[in-house]
């Protein structure tokens, strides 16, 4: 790939204005699609903690899934319609807080923004394949 990136923070623009370090395509790219339109460098601490979060949110989305839910569902005769909403809230809270966790990457224009993005790729993949699994479990098809 030979797309120019810049080693330090330039001002181009109107005076004082701060750009991002990467000019290259694909970055502009990502930033128009997450609506990243100007950098914040404090934004990195911001970031972290929101994957943080997103992986605890994701942790006990599969606690409760894959270990609770069997254990309880036959000491307590209980159904898809009590583990599913549940964990369709789950799989709502950690998908918005992995947004928020990427627009904060970007933001920081994080040296590892395009890492994280493709883990945060495979994360919402599995995220929506639990999410159809769950509304298949509340619609009575699981």
């Amino acid at each position: 790939m030979t797309d120019s990136v810049v080693a330090t923070p330039s001002t181009t623009g109107p005076a004082g204005s701060v750009s991002f370090r990467s000019t290259a395509v694909t970055d502009r790219a990502m930033r128009a699609v997450l609506g990243v339109r100007t950098p914040d460098p404090r934004a990195g601490g911001g970031a972290h903690r929101a994957f943080r979060i997103s992986v605890v949110v994701s942790a006990v989305r599969c606690l409760i899934t894959y270990v609770m839910v069997p254990v309880l569902v036959p000491i307590l005769s209980l159904s898809g319609w009590v583990a599913a909403p549940i964990g369709i809230a789950l799989c709502g809270y950690a998908v918005v807080n992995g947004v928020i966790s990427l627009r904060r990457f970007w933001r920081a224009d994080h040296p590892h923004r395009w890492l994280y993005t493709a883990f945060m790729g495979v994360v919402f993949v599995i995220l929506t394949m639990a999410l159809v699994s769950d509304l298949g479990r509340l619609g009575g098809n699981g």
